[in-house]
C-alpha cells in the first residue's frame, strides 16, 4: 500500500489524482496509525527546509517512518523539499535533515547561470539519467520534468546520483541509496513524464 505522508507541507492532491488514474491503491497518513500497513512511502515537501522539518517533527510521524525506512527497509520517494530532508543538512536552514542519505542541500550558483531570471530554478528541464535504475525505466531519453527551487542535492557518493539536470552546471536531480529514492522535480505536476516515474515507484 502506497502512503502519501501528510504533514502539512506537500500536494496531496495531485499524487493522489494521479494515483487514482494509474488504479494503484494509496492511502494518506496524518498521524502514525495511519502509517500501518504501508509498503511504500511518499514524502512530498515543498518551501524552506526547516519549516518542512518542524512539520514533519510536529506530525509525531518521523520516529516511526525513521524505524520503518531504516530498520524496515520501506521504499520511500522522496520529493523537491521531501528529497532535500533525506539529507544530513541543507545551506538553507540550520536544523538538521534526516541523514538517510549522506549528503548536504546547497544553494545554486546563480553566478554561473547566464538566464535573466536566476532563481528560483522554475520550469521545465531536461533530465539525463546515468544509472539503470527501476524508478526510470520506460522513461524517453532526456525526459523532461517540472522544478522548482533554489537549493540542489549533493551525495557524498557519486554513485547515488542515478540522474542529473543542469541549471548553470550539472546536479543530482533523481538519487538512490537502497530503499531510499529522491527527486528534486515535482513528478506530480510533470505530466505523463511524471506519471510513468510515479507508476514507476509503484512497482518497485
Amino acid at each position: 500500500m502506497i502512503t502519501i505522508i501528510d504533514y502539512g507541507v506537500g500536494n496531496i492532491k495531485a499524487f493522489s489524482n494521479i494515483f487514482n488514474k494509474l488504479s494503484v491503491n494509496f492511502k494518506i497518513a496524518q498521524k502514525p496509525e495511519d502509517l500501518l500497513g504501508a509498503t511504500k512511502l511518499i514524502l512530498p515537501g515543498v518551501g524552506h527546509f526547516d519549516y518542512a522539518m518542524k512539520r514533519f517533527a510536529e506530525s509525531g510521524m518521523l520516529n516511526l517512518v525513521n524505524d520503518m525506512v531504516l530498520n524496515k527497509s520501506i521504499p520511500v520517494l522522496g520529493v523537491c523539499v521531501g528529497m532535500q530532508m533525506l539529507a544530513k543538512s541543507s545551506e538553507e536552514g540550520v536544523l538538521s535533515g534526516l541523514g538517510w542519505i549522506d549528503a548536504t542541500v546547497k544553494k545554486i550558483e546563480s553566478d554561473l547561470l547566464i538566464q535573466s531570471t536566476r532563481l528560483p530554478h522554475m520550469g521545465w528541464n531536461d533530465v539525463v539519467v546515468k544509472t539503470i535504475n527501476p524508478l526510470l525505466t520506460k522513461l524517453e531519453i532526456n525526459s523532461r520534468f517540472y522544478f522548482l527551487h533554489s537549493y540542489y542535492f549533493d551525495p557524498h557518493l557519486v554513485s547515488d546520483s542515478i540522474a542529473i539536470t543542469n541549471y548553470g552546471k550539472d546536479f543530482c536531480c533523481v538519487v538512490n541509496h537502497k530503499n531510499i529514492y529522491g527527486v528534486q522535480f515535482h513528478p506530480e505536476k510533470s505530466h505523463h513524464f511524471g506519471i510513468q516515474l510515479l507508476h514507476n515507484f509503484a512497482n518497485i
